[in-house]
């Protein structure tokens, strides 16, 4: 065994990925047989009520022989995702500074005429001559 060995082969190209606290590394390894392979590791930062700090890593380990079957997997679900709901960040909303945008007044309108709509589906006429 290699001197340089520590439980995992060493890293032959790298790419790093930062998301907030988050970071994503994506890694390709070789195999003792001199196959490559990829780890993609998610590390989130959290902090400690003394201020001190630590990560808590999860690691993906995937071979080449699931590549083609991964890579159609994660890109339909991410087509799923942006035609189901687009590509607005959500979640920014709920981070301390967010800032709605004040509503453009079509925008308003549209709102108030599907609101005028869903009331009236929920509507039923009674006539109370008939009672």
């Amino acid at each position: 065994m290699s001197d340089n060995y520590n439980g995992e082969q060493e890293e032959i190209f790298s790419k790093v990925m930062r998301a907030g606290r988050r970071t994503y590394f994506f890694d390709v390894r070789s195999t003792k047989a001199g196959d490559y392979y990829l780890t993609i590791t998610e590390s989130k930062k959290f902090t400690n009520d003394d201020g001190s700090f630590h990560y808590k890593k999860h690691k993906i380990y995937l071979y080449k022989e699931d590549f083609m079957e991964f890579k159609e997997n994660v890109n339909e679900m991410i087509q799923y995702v942006i035609d189901e709901k687009g590509e607005e960040v959500i979640s920014e909303r709920h981070q301390k500074d967010y800032v709605r945008e004040p509503k453009t007044q079509a925008a308003v309108e549209v709102s108030e005429t599907k609101s005028e709509t869903a009331a009236e589906s929920r509507f039923t006429d009674v006539d109370f001559d008939d009672i």
